[in-house]
C-alpha cells in the first residue's frame, strides 16, 4: 500500500495518556479504528482527525507516501 503509519500510532497515543482503555471508556474512537491502528491499516478521515487532536500533530506526521514501484526495484 504507497500510504503508510511513520510511527505506531497506538504507542504515541498511550504515550500522550489516551491507552486504549480510556479511549474506549471515554468513546473517542471505536474499536474498529483501533484495530485498524494496530494493524497499521489506513483509518477514516474522521479517524485521523480524532488522533491529530489528541496527539496535537499534523496527518503527515503520523502518514506519509511510499511509491510502491521505487520501492520494489
Amino acid at each position: 500500500m504507497p500510504i503508510r503509519y511513520k510511527a505506531d500510532v497506538i504507542a504515541l497515543l498511550k504515550a500522550a495518556g489516551y491507552n486504549t482503555s480510556r479511549i474506549r471508556k471515554e468513546r473517542i474512537m471505536g474499536e474498529a479504528m483501533l484495530q485498524k491502528l494496530r494493524e497499521g491499516q489506513m483509518v477514516s478521515w474522521a479517524t485521523l482527525e480524532t488522533v491529530c487532536r489528541l496527539l496535537n500533530c499534523q496527518p503527515g506526521d503520523l502518514i506519509e507516501y511510499v511509491d510502491d514501484q521505487i520501492s520494489n526495484k
